[in-house]
């Protein structure tokens, strides 16, 4: 999968980095936005929070946000996309947590639901998707989403 072109093209023209935060896409998104050479240019790095573990120790979420909301949360998502962007150092930073399955969901939290955080300058924005398919399109869905999240950011959209 390659990054949408508009993307990279952005972030050169605006002299922006971004840093990602990535559960269940499970570095698929950081991966997808170094296929591009020359990405050093704008891609700092990234934080792979599989686990919650991970998510509090490592990517910031608070263990109050964990216990209250859960991992797949408007609330995680938004932290992490907070946490990744302090760390890095980043201008941006983007956050990707769901349920990609074929197990783990549940009535409340089904298989398919993911939420995109991108914390931009003072600006968080965060989407709520369910998306269908199987594990995998979960993750490119969810990658292609994130992308087109920041690309709605940076044009201020």
């Amino acid at each position: 999968m390659a990054i949408n072109p508009r993307i990279d093209d952005l972030l050169l023209e605006k002299d922006l980095t971004i840093s990602v935060c990535e559960s269940c896409t499970g570095g698929m998104l950081g991966a997808t936005i170094t296929n591009i050479a020359g990405s050093s240019h704008y891609f700092l790095g990234g934080i792979i929070a599989y686990s919650d573990r991970v998510k509090k120790n490592v990517a910031g979420v608070s263990s109050g946000t964990l216990e209250r909301y859960g991992a797949v949360s408007a609330q995680t998502a938004k932290e992490m996309a907070h946490a990744v962007k302090q760390r890095m150092k980043s201008d941006i930073g983007v956050a990707v947590t769901g349920v990609a399955g074929p197990g783990g969901g549940t009535a409340k939290k089904p298989v398919g639901l993911v939420y995109i955080a991108v914390a931009f300058r003072e600006k968080m924005v965060v989407r709520r998707f369910l998306f269908a398919g199987g594990r995998q399109a979960v993750r490119r869905l969810s990658v292609q989403n994130a992308l087109a999240v920041v690309r709605e950011v940076i044009c201020g959209g």
